[in-house]
């Protein structure tokens, strides 16, 4: 029977982070993959339980958590509550929160132990799991899904002056209508962690098996950036899925029990890959 597991993990500056274990009750030491989800992203999106449920179903454990600054709160957890949190968020604490999970994963005190991580990383968090993944050799195998192969990308670069002068940068989020706030902190960190934060950079020293999946009508984060991650490293392997979006054409809230036909396709080409 497929169960789930709930959690709550400290994460930067002690911040509580929810996080969930999808699994078969039958293979309670299957295989982990850990999901780190995108900006203006969290676990509970859109067809994240769905593909938690598959990945289960196929063999796997499905660990998925809230970024500790991601704008989520523990009592709403889907609601973008806190975003005095939101605008202190950093690279450089997503990569500790993600750090966090790891440890928690891996320390064998709340689940069995795990013998392997499995990554998956969706857009910013793509970003966040290819760096991490250069710096973790706990890190088995990888799975970017649309992800950014610059951190730069996330903004417009001729806004970054005015963002200096004012401290803050607002951007519209078109789903709820929100302003989020982006403090200038957020961009100071890559300019004072410049080789760390090069997610190509990291890309050309990542040693374990890399599978890059992109869309090819995804107008967020363009294939390109797919294709500056292979060149920079040729190892990985690159799947393009034909009609997928950024989301791989999925929608929050998504009210029906069948994965759209390229998040799918996504699922099965991770799937073969990590039972590789």
């Amino acid at each position: 029977m497929i169960r789930k597991n709930y959690y709550t993990i400290p994460g930067a500056k002690g911040r509580a982070m929810l996080a969930d274990v999808t699994y078969n009750d039958t293979n309670p030491k299957a295989p982990l993959v850990i999901f780190a989800h995108g900006i203006r992203g969290f676990k509970d999106w859109g067809t994240h339980n769905l593909v938690a449920q598959y990945f289960a179903e196929s063999g796997f454990r499905f660990l998925k958590f809230n970024f500790s600054h991601n704008g989520t709160t523990t009592d709403s957890p889907t609601d973008f509550a806190d975003l005095i949190a939101f605008s202190d968020n950093t690279f450089t604490m997503e990569l500790e929160d993600l750090t966090a999970v790891i440890d928690f994963a891996c320390g064998g005190s709340y689940m069995p132990a795990v013998r392997e991580v499995y990554l998956i990383g969706h857009s910013l968090g793509g970003g966040i799991s290819i760096v991490k993944t250069a710096e973790d050799k706990r890190i088995t195998k990888l799975v970017s899904m649309a992800a950014i192969s610059s951190f730069y990308n996330l903004w417009p670069k001729q806004a970054e002056q005015q963002w200096k002068l004012q401290g803050v940068m607002y951007m519209r989020n078109s789903r709820t209508g929100q302003n989020m706030p982006y403090k200038v902190s957020l961009l100071q960190d890559l300019e004072k962690n410049p080789d760390r934060l090069n997610i190509v950079a990291k890309a050309a020293h990542i040693k374990q098996p890399w599978l890059i999946v992109h869309g090819d009508e995804d107008t967020s984060v363009p294939l390109s950036h797919a294709e500056a991650l292979h060149t920079a490293q040729p190892n990985a392997k690159l799947a393009v899925i034909k009609g997928a979006d950024h989301v791989f054409n999925a929608v929050h809230p998504y009210l029906t029990n069948e994965l759209p036909a390229t998040l799918l396709q996504f699922c099965d080409v991770s799937i073969e890959f990590l039972k590789e």
